[in-house]
């Protein structure tokens, strides 16, 4: 009997041991993980991270972070450069870098697409190129040889409707048709240039006249020999 007691004794102090090393372990154990999710996380944005978590800064949307168990490691994003053919550029609240919304060329107020070839006005001929720039040629019109020249809708040169003509003189009172010599008045015989003389119409709108010496003009008229 006194044998059977002592064994249960020693099994009883065994498990007893057993017991407490299991909770000096566990406390152990508890104790260690709370310290280490202490040290491994960081705080920002009014919120915790864990290690090897990513996050941007709410005070600076180009700036993001990782948790590592040192702290915060911090970088600023670096924005790509926008196409240079960029007309429309969005800046939103939420993103670092600003968007590219459209692409092309914008010419007097109107967008045309890269490539297009569009014609703003009779005389101009352009195209949208790869970098966003409009280039147009315009045409050179030659100096009309007339002085009523007329705009026709559609065109981009004027003409003479009613062929070449010239001022008689600089009162542009008058205007006489060109090539053959015009009586102006019973004295006074003009010609304007034609496309016959050298140096036609370089900005010489007036007709060559010449007046008979001693003669009283009569009543104006026009003659034509």
């Amino acid at each position: 009997m006194q044998k059977l007691l002592s064994a249960r004794f020693c099994l009883e102090s065994r498990l007893r041991m057993a017991l407490l090393a299991l909770l000096l372990y566990a406390q152990t154990a508890f104790g260690f993980s709370v310290a280490a999710q202490q040290d491994s996380t960081c705080e920002a944005n009014g919120s915790v991270y864990y290690v090897g978590e990513w996050y941007f800064l709410d005070s600076d949307h180009c700036t993001q972070c990782e948790c590592t168990s040192e702290g915060s490691a911090c970088a600023r994003t670096e924005c790509t450069s926008l196409p240079a053919a960029c007309i429309h550029v969005s800046h939103y609240p939420t993103d670092c870098c600003p968007r590219c919304e459209k692409i092309g060329c914008e010419y007097r107020g109107v967008v045309y697409d890269l490539g297009q070839n569009f014609q703003p006005s009779e005389c101009e001929q352009c195209t949208c190129d790869s970098d966003g720039i409009a280039r147009c040629l315009v045409a050179d019109c030659a100096p009309p040889p007339c002085v009523n020249p007329v705009y026709e809708p559609g065109k981009c040169c004027p003409e003479c409707k009613e062929g070449p003509n010239c001022y008689v003189d600089a009162s542009r009172s008058q205007v006489i048709p060109a090539g053959e010599p015009v009586w102006v008045d019973s004295c006074t015989k003009c010609r304007c240039h034609d496309g016959q003389d050298a140096g036609y119409w370089e900005g010489n709108r007036l007709a060559s006249c010449s007046r008979l010496k001693n003669c009283m003009p009569e009543q104006p008229s026009i003659q034509q020999n």
